[in-house]
């Protein structure tokens, strides 16, 4: 019993840097209607800066801001220089793209930082363990959890009660609508993807001290983000949110509990379960 409701925290965990992931990941296909596969290369780029900063700063925290940071900014120079001819192009050659920015991404980060491990050492000021119902868990973990909440209520307010998150659900809803109204659309978009960078980014800075940070690691995470985003609804927060729990938890708890590969089954079934009682997911954002 407390091997189960320690993973099951552990799954929570999971899915919470899985909803930082998926939140950025879902705005971008929903609102500007384009494939990023290179959404996880963002996470291992923002792991590595991560490493970076921390190294030559000896800040956690700064290291946080500059890596969260740098990684917006590649997110946009990537979003101007390569992916804004794509708006208009078919969906095929948005994935072949973004495809070749992870192979692109992966060989850069192997050239900069090399083919070994690294790893960011969690600050001493985190490495603490909290008592929860008998288990000695690390508070390390739960800070991720809170801090993925802080984001996710962040995100709540951000695109609901501010004029950006106006114009993000006018964009959702209507594109045609919001540029006839002189919006402008390629700033709009800019800022979305910076935004999707930067929540990518940090998801792999909150995983780095958990998992080795490794050139590719971004691969395995962006197929369970898809997967996320696709249960909860394209566009989507609310559904990514709910979705990315479920699935962390899945996830964790398959791959403790089950035969190995069976966790991954379960979480695909889920999938065609949902989406044969919901084509469009469980929060669609367009409903």
């Amino acid at each position: 019993m407390l091997l189960f409701f320690e993973q099951l925290l552990n799954g929570v965990q999971f899915g919470m840097m899985l909803f930082l992931m998926a939140a950025g990941l879902t705005l971008v296909v929903g609102i500007m209607n384009l494939i990023n596969l290179a959404h996880g290369a963002l996470y291992m780029v923002g792991a590595f800066l991560a490493v970076t900063f921390s190294l030559l700063t000896g800040s956690y925290l700064l290291a946080v801001g500059l890596a969260v940071a740098c990684t917006a900014l590649i997110g946009l120079a990537i979003e101007f220089l390569v992916l804004r001819p794509l708006y208009s192009r078919d969906h095929l050659d948005q994935v072949l793209c973004t495809f070749g920015l992870i192979l692109f991404l992966n060989e850069l980060t192997r050239f900069i930082w090399g083919a070994t491990p690294l790893r960011l050492d969690i600050p001493a000021w985190l490495d603490y363990s909290v008592s929860l119902a008998g288990i000695d868990y690390p508070g390390y973990r739960l800070i991720v959890i809170l801090a993925s909440v802080a984001v996710a209520i962040g995100l709540y307010f951000l695109i609901g009660h501010t004029r950006i998150g106006m114009l993000i659900r006018a964009g959702a809803s209507d594109r045609k609508m919001i540029i006839g109204l002189g919006v402008n659309i390629a700033l709009l978009y800019s800022l979305i993807f910076a935004l999707g960078a930067g929540l990518a980014a940090l998801a792999g800075i909150l995983a780095a001290p958990i998992f080795t940070v490794q050139v590719g690691m971004g691969d395995h995470i962006l197929i369970l983000t898809l997967v996320v985003i696709v249960i909860g609804g394209i566009g989507s927060v609310r559904g990514s949110f709910a979705a990315a729990i479920v699935v962390g938890v899945i996830d964790t708890l398959g791959r403790v509990m089950l035969p190995s590969g069976f966790g991954n089954v379960i979480i695909y079934l889920l999938m065609a379960v949902i989406l044969f009682w919901r084509p469009r997911g469980l929060f669609p954002s367009h409903a």
